[in-house]
This record gives C-alpha cells, structure tokens and sequence, in this order.
C-alpha cells in the first residue's frame, strides 16, 4: 500500500513555515551559484531541490553517453581563482559522471549543502501582496516563506513522456533518458527500444549500440548531427589551458553564444565554390560546435546559404551510411542544417551499419501502444526486455507550469504564458512581484554555454538586490510597459534567423505535450554580448523598466 508524500512527512514539518530573506528553487549550476552570492551578501537564504543532490542537469540525466557539447574548459565558472587552479578536465567534452563530480567539487568548495534542502519538490509558490513576500509550499506539505523568490529551475528540467496509450503496461525495464536510475543498467543480450533521436537519443543509442544484444531505434523526427571529436586532456594541455582561462573566457564574452567558435564575418556568397566547401570540410573536421557556430554569418539567415550548407552535411550522412534507404530516413526533410539545436555525435550514423540495430521511421508506421511484452507499431508487435524513452523536455517554459506560480491577484503564471512567454530581459514578469527567473525565457542563456550565462544572470540580479537592500527598497516588479518592449524586442531579435521558421522547442512546440503546437519564441537570439550590454544599462539608469518601492 502507497502513502502520500504528504502523510509520510511528520506533522511538525507539515506545519512549520520557515521564513528567510531570499528562497531559490534549485540546486543545479545557477542555484548553487545564486546561493554562494546571497550568502557573500549576507542574504539569509535557503535553496530547496528537488533531487538527492546537487548538480541539476547533471544530477538527472546520466543516461549512458551524456556528455557536455561545450568544451569543457569554456564550461566551468570562471569567477573563482582557486577553483579554476584546482580542478583539472580530464575530457575536451567531458561525460555525465565527471560532470557530476565537478558540481560536487563545487558544493565542497563553497560548503553550499548547509543551506540546500534536498528531496523537496516545490509545489506552489504564491505572493502575499499584504506581507509583501512569498509563500512556497512543498509536495511533502511543508512551508517557506521569503522576500525574494529566484528561480533556478533550468531550460531542459521537466522531462516528457509521448503520449502513447499503454505505457504503464509494460513488464520490462523502461526509463526515461532524463531520469535515469542511479543504479547501473546492463544492455548486454538484450532487446531494446529507443524512442527517440533528439540529442539526448542520439548520445544514447551511440553508446547503447555496443553491447546491446538487439537495439530498435523508433524515430519520428530525424535530427542533422555533426561529430563531435572528443579526446582526452593530458597535464601538460591543461596546464597550457590553465595558463589561458583569462583569454579563454573574454573571448567567450564576446562570442554570440559565448562559445569559442566565433561566426565568419564573410557571407557564403563572398567566396567560391570550391573555397566554400574546403572551408565547410575544414569546420566539420573541427571539434565541437565549430561547424553550426563558426560557419560563415549567412548560413543561419539566408536560405540558399543554409540550403548549400544542408547539401554538404547530408552527402557526409551519405557516405557514412552504408543502406542508401537507411540513410533517407536519417536525412532531414523539414528543415536546414542549424535551424535547430544540432546533436553532436561520435559515430551515431555508423550504428546503423551494425546488423543488430533497426531504424523505424513512425511517420510511416506510427506506434499504436505500449503492450505487455513490447511495442505494436503499425500492427505489428515487437517484443522488448527494455524501452527506452528519450524523449526530451517541456522545454524552456515546462518546469514553470509544473509548478503553481500565483503573483498579484492569484494571476497564475501558466495563464499568462498560454499563448507564449513574456518577461522582462527573461528575468522577471509584470505582475509577480519580488520574482526573479535565471535562465528564464527570453534570455540570452537559452542560446548560450549556459554557465557563461549563468554568471552574467546570478551577478545582475545580486547586484539588484544589493542596490535595493542599500536604497531601503523590499519590491522589485517590471513595468507592462518594460514587458511589452522586451518581448516584442525578442521577437525582433529572432525575425532574421531561419530557425524561428521550424518547429523545435525553441520556437515553443513540443508534440509530446498537449497544446503546445502553437509556435511562438521562447529564446533571446541577439548574442550573449548584446544582452549583457542591454542588462549593463538597465542597471546604469536606476534598473529602468522596474517599478521599485
């Protein structure tokens, strides 16, 4: 017999309201970061986190083959001295575990689990208009309240299931890839499943594929990957890298996704055909996000750029794909090379040269349920002993609508976000008082080396907070005059590029969640650089848009 998480809480817990100055919802990168600054601040707060420990995505996704596509020396904070003399890298792209151990490291260094309550999913949080603060409330029916409220609940947190009748009837193993067990999981002589070949899937299968006994890959939208060329980091490498950070990290800053890739300021057009494609072979032969990144500046806005570009990538798929029909299906149709965000890969399209692995494309043969044994797919079953569901996130806005957000006048947030995110600098919404949203939408960390945009949010809104503290300031809410420009300013921002043409979770459709088919912009697509700049003179004029009292 089940028990509720809220009858298993002791009734003391239940009852108790624990009351601080700032509450942060999160313990991944930006949550523990956050924490570290109110603390040096001397902000009483306190981070609850849903997981057993620190790390956010890391924390969730260890699905064998998760791995950064950031280099991984670009990857890690950049604000402490120490921190970046003692911790070395042992990968240019640094799998799941070592990843884990690097946030670890971090929540040793700072000493940050004193303030971190974990096994704490937050159900609700509400405004108390009156008390001038927050009430947040928990899934075990515990309580907190705070001043200021800060969201550190990341862009890709809130996992999906694809709705498909039956899942709950299946008798073997199955997992979603962004929550996977902590325990470790065999493929070995077994027939498995993937659902699945976003980038999550494509990590997955690559890495599933060598010792499963039989792998089926159940593919709706094929994905364009390019290589991503990981390779060990010897000492004397990351004694070169360590002498570097500081140049490592400006040129970061000043980069569009503050990755070092930096884009070709040529057009396509500026260059020959023969040069175009030595130039398109070099990239691709690059590590990293080199050929979607640093690719000539029209090849993301111009069609017959991107069009040559998707040509050169898909004779590459071509020639690694032995079964020229295979290899139909693993090409694209719907849209260009970048328009979404790209997996990288290390021999993804070779897996479909081994005679144990099978690619069905459910466009053609749609699954019609789960079943006890298996998988019936265009009335046929197919019998399994594990699935495999890597089927991403309710992207961006997902992990807000899990959560029961109230501001002024019980206004709910997932009300105001039905047809489409609106935000002030993706930081704070009109009407939520006190609220402040890192990595939120409509900001430039959806399209960023997310850390490097993580610090630029955590020090923006701790400096707010110190200049309220220091004015005797307690509310903090944007205009809906400051929300209404923003918002269409992003827009605008992404007019110009090809990708808000495509459906993708960036533009805000997900077809494994009910109702989000309508396509809207859920990013900020003018470069890390000029947000910053943006978020420098807000600051500059007194954090204009903000209603301050």
């Amino acid at each position: 017999m089940s028990i509720t998480a809220e009858a298993a809480a002791p009734r003391e817990f239940r009852d108790a309201v624990e009351h601080w100055d700032a509450i942060v919802i999160g313990a991944g990168l930006s949550g523990m970061y956050q924490l570290l600054k109110l603390r040096q601040m001397g902000f009483k707060a306190r981070v609850y986190e849903a997981g057993g420990g620190v790390g956010g995505t890391w924390y969730w996704n260890r699905y064998p083959g998760a791995r950064f596509d950031s280099e991984s020396w670009t990857y890690g904070f950049s604000f402490s001295p120490e921190v970046l003399k003692e911790w070395d890298w042992k990968e240019h792209f640094s799998g799941q575990p070592e990843n884990l151990r690097y946030c670890e490291f971090l929540a040793d260094k700072f000493d940050l689990r004193r303030d971190i309550t974990f096994n704490t999913r937050v159900k609700a949080a509400h405004w108390d208009d009156a008390a001038n603060e927050w009430e947040v409330t928990f899934e075990t029916g515990g309580r907190a309240r705070a001043r200021f409220l800060i969201t550190a609940i990341g862009p890709l947190s809130s996992p999906t299931m694809p709705t498909i009748p039956g899942i709950e009837d299946f008798k073997g193993e199955s997992w979603h890839t962004g929550l996977w067990p902590h325990h470790p999981v065999s493929f070995e002589g077994k027939r498995v499943a993937v659902i699945g070949t976003g980038a999550s899937g494509v990590q997955a299968i690559t890495e599933i594929a060598k010792t499963v006994g039989h792998l089926t890959v159940f593919q709706r939208t094929p994905n364009w990957c390019t290589p991503l060329r990981n390779s060990k980091i010897e000492p004397e490498t990351m004694a070169d890298i360590r002498s570097r950070y500081d140049q490592i990290f400006a040129q970061c800053r000043e980069n569009w996704g503050c990755f070092v890739h930096t884009a070709d300021p040529r057009h396509s057009t500026d260059v020959t055909p023969e040069e175009r494609e030595a130039f398109f072979e070099k990239l691709y032969n690059t590590p990293g996000f080199a050929f979607w990144q640093g690719n000539f500046r029209d090849v993301l806005m111009d069609q017959a750029a991107n069009d040559a570009l998707t040509e050169f990538v898909i004779k590459k798929i071509r020639a690694r794909v032995k079964d020229q029909k295979i290899a139909d299906k693993l090409i694209p149709t719907n849209h260009g090379y970048g328009t979404r965000r790209v997996p990288l890969e290390s021999g993804y399209f070779e897996v479909y040269n081994q005679p144990n692995v099978k690619l069905v494309d459910i466009r053609e043969t749609p699954i019609e349920r789960v079943t006890e044994t298996g998988l019936r797919v265009g009335g046929q079953d197919y019998e399994f002993d594990m699935i495999i569901y890597a089927t991403g996130f309710d992207a961006i806005t997902g992990a807000f609508d899990r959560i029961d957000f109230q501001g002024r006048n019980g206004a709910k947030l997932r009300d105001k976000w039905a047809d489409g995110p609106h935000t002030y600098l993706g930081l704070n919404v009109a009407g939520f008082p006190n609220m402040l949203t890192l990595v939120g939408p409509h900001n430039a960390a959806t399209f960023c080396n997310l850390p490097r945009c993580i610090e630029q949010n955590v020090e923006f809104v701790s400096d707010l907070l110190a200049y309220m503290r220091d004015k005797g300031l307690s509310r903090i809410e944007a205009t809906p005059e400051a929300e209404s420009a923003w918002t269409a300013h992003v827009y605008d921002t992404g007019s110009r590029l090809l990708l808000t043409k495509v459906d993708s979770w960036m533009t805000g459709v997900n077809k494994n969640v009910p109702g989000r088919l309508k396509r809207t912009f859920m990013a900020y697509a003018g470069g890390a650089p000029k947000y910053r700049q943006k978020c420098e003179e807000i600051a500059a004029n007194g954090y204009e848009g903000f209603a301050l009292r």
